[in-house]
């Protein structure tokens, strides 16, 4: 158990006090949350191959629909996906046992599954203690309800739920016009990537929504793509910044189309950043 993770002798009342709002999904679990707390339910891993073959049938679809529509469907859950992804689980069952796991769908979970374990434990014995992660608390397992199926779940911990996410931190700052502050919160998320780097900690899946904010701190909110092995960041697509600029990467075309003067200063600095060079300077010595 981490440094940061606080023994407590029962669960904080808000968590069994009412129905915990569902706050978000990925492929390998589902968040929900109260008002200070959240906590997350591990998928089955039957879910996690339909929710593989969704995304592979929406990106399939829009190989031959103009317009991005699996792009589009896929970025915000909604019933919609939900229900794609019941019939989907229809069809996993439907199947002979195992059948799933030998199919290309099958080696991308156990990637998953595998990538998953790895950035945990590197969040667990490199980034526990500071204030890169929000702080958790465990307790005896609790049953508390929660919001849509299956309507309750047992837990064990759960971690402080942070303000917002930087995604939408800097989406509500474009909306409001304040594109001064999305340039400090850029700057920000850049040199806690640096700070990250001084321990040994480089994350292949650097995308705005796997952070959050509290007051004008960023923590991580999902370990899964954490590495500190060298040769992964070696291997790392991400440099390559033939294929769209990094503001592009990030998902900001669109947040700085108005200000391209913004989007120019940080992809300069995320190129002097993020390369093999820059991060071998605050790699901690082996």
């Amino acid at each position: 158990m981490g440094a940061n993770v606080q023994v407590l002798s029962h669960a904080p009342e808000e968590l069994t006090r009412g129905r915990l709002t569902r706050l978000g999904e990925g492929i390998g679990k589902v968040v929900y949350a109260s008002d200070s707390w959240v906590v997350k339910r591990e998928r089955h891993p039957r879910e996690m191959i339909a929710l593989i073959l969704l995304w592979k049938s929406l990106r399939a679809l829009d190989r031959v629909v103009p317009g991005g529509v699996g792009r589009r469907l896929m970025r915000r859950p909604s019933k919609r996906i939900r229900l794609l992804r019941l019939f989907f689980e229809a069809v996993v069952l439907a199947a002979p046992r195992g059948k799933w796991f030998t199919t290309h769908a099958g080696r991308m979970w156990r990637r998953h599954v595998k990538r998953e374990a790895r950035g945990a434990a590197v969040e667990r014995t490199r980034l526990s203690g500071t204030s890169f992660v929000p702080q958790r608390v465990s307790f005896p397992p609790v049953r508390v309800k929660v919001d849509r199926w299956p309507g309750w779940m047992v837990v064990s911990e759960a971690a402080e739920r942070v303000e917002t996410t930087l995604h939408d931190r800097i989406n509500e700052l474009a909306r409001a016009q304040r594109f001064d502050d999305i340039e400090v919160w850029l700057n920000r998320f850049v040199e806690s990537r640096r700070a990250a780097w001084r321990h040994g900690v480089f994350s292949l899946d650097a995308h705005l929504k796997n952070y959050g904010v509290t007051a004008d701190r960023i923590v991580l909110l999902d370990a899964g793509g954490l590495t500190s092995r060298w040769s992964d960041i070696e291997r790392y697509p991400g440099f390559d910044y033939d294929f769209a600029s990094p503001h592009e990467q990030l998902g900001l075309e669109w947040t700085l189309r108005d200000r391209p003067d913004i989007a120019d200063r940080f992809n300069a600095l995320w190129r002097a950043s993020v390369n093999p060079e820059a991060i071998r300077e605050l790699w901690p010595e082996k």
